[in-house]
């Protein structure tokens, strides 16, 4: 297994690819197969489901977002399965959710073998979508597990129940990526050093914190276009990473 590339092409073949017990921690946002409550809300585009009109920035569609909820359930177990089979016992599971797929990707987090821990939240703060009479949608989800009995010797300190981090055009990449300070929050649940697997990888913001902070990575892409796009930010660290550990080395002397 190659650490620190990126595959592009459908998970389910990546996934059967890599070894067994050889990852150290799921972390990933899927398609959540949301957006809307009747199946041609779901079947939508993604852009014109996740992307508000004066927000748009031509991002473009992803695919795997149009299921309906059984679909979504047993595609979900299927995936997660593998995902089981390739971790190593005790590496904890961090799964992406709305409200709407909590109870799925709950369903199928335990239908999948794992033990399912508990629920951290993402909070985008008051200025995600204000409606007069209703409470905001400001937060999304991490549903998160572990393959087994997770001990607590394993040099992570204690993690917050609570991501609180706006979203901010610069950092936005794709048409529902995570901010790279809330992946780095969501990474350290991984031991030090550990390789996190993450088979959505989308624009890459789950390895680019990766990447930052120490961690070996490994991700798969499906599009051919969010595959380049987290490519190119990978090689942008690059130089910043290099110039960092100059200046360490510089200072030790």
């Amino acid at each position: 297994m190659e650490v620190n590339k990126l595959y592009q092409g459908d998970c389910l073949p990546f996934l059967e690819s890599l070894p067994s017990e050889s990852v150290d921690a799921l972390i990933t946002d899927p398609p959540y197969a949301s957006g809307g409550l009747h199946i041609g809300a779901r079947q939508a585009s993604t852009t014109s489901k996740y992307m508000q009109t004066s927000t748009k920035r031509g991002f473009h569609d992803f695919a795997g977002d149009h299921r309906d909820q059984r679909s979504h359930l047993r595609w979900s177990m299927m995936w997660l399965s593998e995902c089981w089979r390739i971790l190593k016992p005790g590496a904890p599971v961090c799964l992406f959710s709305d409200w709407r797929q909590l109870p799925t990707t709950t369903d199928a987090l335990q239908a999948a073998g794992f033990s399912w821990r508990g629920i951290a939240v993402w909070d985008k703060t008051e200025g995600t979508r204000p409606v007069v009479g209703r409470f905001r949608a400001q937060c999304e989800y991490i549903v998160w597990g572990s393959k087994g009995n997770m001990p607590l010797d394993r040099g992570v300190g204690v993690l917050p129940g609570a991501i609180r981090q706006v979203v901010k055009t610069a950092d936005k990449h794709h048409i529902t990526g995570k901010p790279v300070e809330v992946m780095r929050q969501v990474n350290r649940i991984c031991v030090p050093s550990g390789i996190i697997l993450d088979p959505f990888a989308g624009s890459g913001s789950t390895l680019v914190a990766a990447e930052m902070d120490g961690y070996q990575w490994i991700g798969c892409e499906l599009s051919p276009h969010y595959r380049d796009v987290a490519n190119a930010r990978l090689q942008a660290l690059k130089p910043a990473h290099a110039a960092a550990v100059s200046h360490e080395s510089t200072l030790d002397r």
